[in-house]
């Protein structure tokens, strides 16, 4: 059983990700981690963008510690973790480590549920079950808010909608494996939905395509 989350930023696609898979005793892999950590070990090791085989090197070195790293969740990382998912060669450097998650999941379980941008268009286009999940920008740019602004009161939360409204675009617009529903994606507004609705929507799609 592989199931395909894909979405943009806040929209909740990680917090149902991680609920689906405990839900149906899956392995759970947050691909946009791998783009994170990539991004910050290009930001600390001042790697050139411009160098594309270099950046990919980057990818290929990602350690469970750089998964890992409580600054993934930094504003910094993902907006250069949006950049460096733009290079081709880094895209490719990290596809084969998705699909063989998702058709050899670890630990013995038997299938696995991955989130991300692409995953139902591109890493597994054959996913049992894929579900888009959305939300308004102003939605999530709150959330996005309400997030950064526990750990930095300064952060103005116009700025943020304006940056996630940029790296959206980035994200859409992208040449490799850009940012869409795939087009039998069951998609999902979390505008107006607490975690908990949302959870049983996407957990009786999930029931109905098992």
């Amino acid at each position: 059983m592989i199931i395909a989350i894909d979405g943009p930023a806040a929209a909740g696609k990680g917090t149902l990700a991680r609920k689906l898979a405990a839900e149906f005793n899956l392995a759970f892999l947050d691909t946009g981690a791998l783009y994170r950590a990539t991004g910050l070990r290009v930001i600390r090791n001042g790697t050139e963008l411009g160098d594309a085989q270099a950046v990919a090197a980057e990818a290929r070195s990602i350690t469970l510690e750089d998964r890992e790293n409580p600054a993934l969740r930094d504003e910094a990382s993902g907006e250069m973790a949006s950049k460096v998912s733009a290079i081709p060669e880094v895209r490719a450097a990290l596809l084969d480590y998705q699909r063989n998650f998702a058709n050899n999941p670890p630990d013995g379980f038997s299938g696995a549920v991955l989130d991300g941008r692409d995953i139902g268009t591109v890493v597994c286009p054959d996913a049992d079950a894929k579900i888009f999940v959305t939300a308004s920008d102003e939605v999530r740019a709150h959330r996005r808010w309400l997030e950064l602004s526990a750990k930095d009161s300064s952060v103005v939360e116009a700025v943020v909608l304006a940056e996630m409204q940029q790296r959206d675009a980035r994200d859409a617009a992208r040449a490799t494996a850009p940012m869409k529903a795939a087009d039998d994606a069951h998609l999902l507004d979390t505008s107006n939905l607490a975690i908990d609705a949302a959870f049983d929507a996407a957990k009786q799609y999930v029931s109905n395509k098992m």
